[in-house]
């Protein structure tokens, strides 16, 4: 990925809504080139999806909790119901399998602790697949973002000028001791 589309990433996580022409301006391209890398990361999914944040605190939403899930049984169909169920829920905002003592790992988002503890107590616990489940309650977030790092395409990007720019550089070189010889022999 060259420099120019890490710009183009890089402004569109920072206003999904710019417009080609507000591109154009901040990466130094044209509005019909910003148009056509933006279409080819969309086709090549590197650009997932455009959506709003919204603010789970503006919305009552105001407990935040990591519940650790060991399963009962490790076969795919215990696998496949678990799956199933927190795909149902609303509340649960990430899952993740996991290496470790707990299979899943799941961000929860509730409105208050009575919430959460009747996700845990009437949904999660009685559900045939789940043997334990621990919770984490967040006192506090400290960070929160949307944004992915860009920066190893950067140093990728920027290895590869300096690749380029050595190649030119010796076949200049090379290019005037021919000249050079040349000039010489007559």
């Amino acid at each position: 990925m060259d420099k120019l589309s890490v710009e183009l990433l890089d402004a569109l996580q920072t206003d999904g809504r710019l417009t080609n022409f507000e591109l154009a301006d901040r990466i130094g391209l044209s509005a019909s080139q910003c148009s056509r890398r933006r279409a080819a990361l969309e086709a090549d999914g590197t650009i997932a999806s455009y959506h709003a944040v919204l603010s789970d605190e503006a919305l009552g939403l105001d407990v935040t909790a990591y519940v650790q899930v060991k399963l009962a049984t490790h076969s795919p169909d215990n696998s496949e119901h678990f799956m199933a169920l927190i795909e149902a829920l609303d509340e649960v905002q990430e899952a993740y399998s996991l290496t470790g003592e707990a299979d899943y790992l799941i961000r929860l988002i509730v409105p208050d602790l009575k919430s959460l503890a009747r996700i845990l107590n009437d949904v999660f616990l009685p559900h045939d697949s789940v043997a334990q489940v621990r919770s984490s309650i967040v006192l506090d977030r400290l960070k929160r973002t949307t944004r992915v790092p860009l920066s190893h395409l950067r140093a990728e990007s920027q290895g590869r000028k300096n690749k380029t720019t050595k190649g030119s550089t010796k076949k200049t070189r090379q290019k005037s001791v021919t000249q050079l010889k040349t000039k010489r022999a007559r």
